[in-house]
């Protein structure tokens, strides 16, 4: 079975969309991250300065 021209760049194409929302899904995970510990360090500074 052979693809055509046309078939191949559709599928070259999929494959570049697929990654690159695979791309943006974990840089997203990744700053969710990055505000889950900034939030949690700023709850541990305000549960120490509230306890002096």
């Amino acid at each position: 079975m052979t693809f055509s021209v046309f078939s191949r760049l559709a599928i070259v194409i999929a494959i570049a969309g697929l990654s690159a929302g695979c791309a943006n899904t974990i840089r997203g995970v990744g700053h969710d991250a990055a505000n889950a510990v900034d939030a949690t360090q700023s709850a541990g500074r305000n549960v120490s300065r509230a306890a002096q």
